[in-house]
């Protein structure tokens, strides 16, 4: 299972396109306590949003995280959904930062921290982490990582993906609050 890098893990690589990456997320304890915090902020609903950064021969690297409305008004308490023309933007200003999409995080309400049928349906951004957050009775419990792995749509798959917490410096941090 993804989730919390400890030291000694193993970490697998995995092949994407022609590329060989190894499989993990590096991300703040800022940036990973606000996509706690938001499940927590948003439940029973799912919360949803996007991971800035990049995308390095050995990680996914994330330096920013975007809050997202959850557009799903049929059933938000199992289902999300991020509006195209708000990706558009945050695409936008990530190309203007020097960033790109390194993934995309939503909440799991009462029930695990593991992808869905339905997420994996939905997922079709090849390379990027999909982050899942188990909130339970309004309290963020564990989050994990999945990387969608693949050449195209036919062989996607998810893989589990070490998430690696807080090595980062505080004036990285800071700078995501901007």
């Amino acid at each position: 299972m993804g989730g919390v890098r400890e030291s000694g893990d193993r970490v697998r690589d995995v092949k994407i396109g022609n590329a060989l990456f190894e499989l993990m997320l590096k991300i703040t304890q800022f940036e990973y306590e606000n996509i706690r915090r938001h499940g927590e902020e948003t439940y029973p609903h799912e919360c949803c949003g996007v991971l800035l950064g990049h995308a390095e021969e050995s990680h996914r690297k994330v330096e920013k995280t975007v809050r997202c409305g959850n557009t799903r008004s049929d059933s938000p308490h199992n289902r999300y959904h991020i509006a195209p023309h708000e990706l558009v933007r945050i695409q936008r200003q990530a190309r203007e930062a020097g960033q790109e999409i390194v993934g995309f995080y939503h909440s799991h309400p009462d029930h695990p921290a593991r992808w869905s049928q339905t997420d994996f349906a939905e997922a079709h951004w090849i390379g990027c982490s999909y982050v899942i957050t188990s909130v339970e009775r309004s309290e963020a419990k564990i989050t994990n990582s999945f990387l969608l792995a693949g050449e195209t749509e036919e062989n996607k798959r998810f893989e589990d993906e070490p998430v690696l917490v807080g090595l980062e410096t505080a004036a990285m941090a800071n700078e995501s609050k901007r």
